[in-house]
């Protein structure tokens, strides 16, 4: 594999960290926030593998100027977070909490005085509790929720804040929140998860319409779930189900915005989620973002199955396949990393790539006070060189963030799912800068 420098991607290109609210800030009621819908799902008997809960996290909302010096220390120019909704609307909302926008009014303002770029998520997963006993996203409401919530920090924050990603993986919030139970508010049903589908996607226009509207200059885009799909091999029912598969988790989030609908051709059950489109939303859907956020973490392998209906099709675990992975079983494969930049940047009105999301997690072990994470050096250098390789073949691809700056709370994973360049320990605090942060900072230099 050639060498590569930062440079190679032009002194234009957007080196960035990301993280989300409720993974790294812990405070879970400090200052008039109220419970999110993982506040209250992590407490449910199983929810989360280790047992473990995020009122601590890295207790970043204490932490944010060593996080940010830190962030600086390694040479990064931006520093991606996510607003939580909770603590901004603790009734969802109404009211404002003011405590709630001082605090990202210090973040904010600690990143531009070290000359780093703040990029503000809306909605990273942690709707208000209170929304989610009225259905959350399944509910059309949501349509006004969010636009409440956008509106509220785009005045507020787009004075300093120009760049803006509207909504993280709405494939993930939807399919694992409302359809398979396995995230918040752990919810298994069908029709909600539809319902859940289509609301999120007319609010990535509502945010982005909201968001131009307030902020002069602004940039803006949303973050999407990908992968590489491919069928187990050539059969004609494997390469059917691989379809669905991909219709569900790739095509259902990208082809509404760009004009193309929704995949009926692929998947024709999908055709149900008509029963929550009204006249106005195909023509409201579509959005000619400024950016789309590409979030790549494995390729998957799919197959027929008789479970679950309607889809009758499964994935074929990475650990069966003897394939190398992380330690939450996705397949390490940098080359669906450049498939799937080649396959998103000639979709219709895909105007620049953000990679918004990209990373590795380890079983990263302290040994005499270091973290010598090879495999996580081996995996940036890997991927950085297919970007190269499909920003080099015409890809407008305009920056790329690690996930993650520091080890955080991992949903369903807990903290044994360290995706960090730094180590965090979760008992004291302290933080350590692992060798993979050192080999950043010397990319960087």
């Amino acid at each position: 594999m050639n060498t590569i420098s930062a440079s190679d991607f032009g002194n234009d290109f957007k080196w960035g960290v990301a993280q989300a609210a409720f993974q790294t800030e812990g405070h879970s009621y400090s200052d008039g926030k109220t419970d999110s819908i993982w506040d209250v799902f992590q407490y449910k008997k199983g929810a989360i593998k280790t047992g473990e809960n995020a009122s601590k996290a890295c207790n970043f909302y204490e932490l944010y100027p060593e996080d940010i010096a830190l962030t600086k220390n390694l040479n990064f120019d931006t520093f991606a977070f996510s607003l939580s909704w909770p603590r901004i609307l603790p009734q969802g909302i109404g009211q404002i909490n003011s405590k709630g926008l001082d605090y990202y009014d210090r973040i904010i303002d600690n990143c531009l005085s070290k000359n780093i770029t703040p990029w503000l998520t809306l909605y990273h997963w942690d709707l208000p509790q209170i929304l989610q006993q009225k259905k959350g996203w399944a509910n059309r409401d949501v349509l006004h929720w969010f636009g409440e919530f956008a509106n509220i920090c785009s005045l507020k924050f787009g004075d300093r804040v120009k760049n803006w990603k509207v909504l993280n993986e709405p494939s993930a919030f939807c399919g694992f929140g409302y359809m398979t139970g396995e995230h918040a508010p752990g919810i298994k049903n069908l029709f909600h998860f539809l319902a859940a589908s289509h609301h999120a996607n007319l609010c990535q226009g509502i945010g982005a319409n909201i968001i131009r509207k307030n902020v002069k200059n602004s940039y803006v885009g949303t973050g999407l779930a990908t992968f590489q799909v491919e069928p187990k091999n050539n059969k004609w029912y494997n390469i059917g189900a691989t379809e669905r598969i991909e219709a569900t988790i790739n095509k259902m989030y990208i082809e509404p915005l760009v004009g193309l609908g929704y995949p009926y051709k692929d998947f024709p059950a999908m055709k149900l989620i008509e029963n929550y489109i009204k006249p106005e939303d195909e023509k409201n859907i579509k959005v000619s973002f400024d950016y789309i956020g590409i979030q790549y973490y494995c390729r998957l392998i799919g197959k027929f199955s008789l479970l679950p209906p309607i889809a009758f099709a499964d994935e074929v675990p990475a650990k069966n396949r003897n394939v190398p992975m992380n330690n939450m079983g996705f397949e390490i494969y940098p080359e669906g990393f450049y498939n799937v930049l080649k396959k998103y940047n000639s979709y219709p009105n895909i105007n620049e790539i953000i990679v918004s999301e990209n990373g590795i997690c380890l079983d990263d072990k302290i040994e005499n006070g270091n973290i010598n994470d090879e495999v996580r050096i081996k995996f940036f250098q890997d991927y950085l060189n297919q970007m190269l390789r499909a920003k080099n073949e015409g890809v407008n691809i305009k920056g790329y963030f690690c996930w993650t700056l520091t080890d955080n709370f991992e949903w369903w994973e807990g903290f044994k799912a360290r995706f960090g360049l730094v180590y965090v320990n979760h008992q004291t605090q302290e933080r350590i800068i692992k060798k993979s942060g050192l080999w950043f900072k010397d990319f960087l230099k």
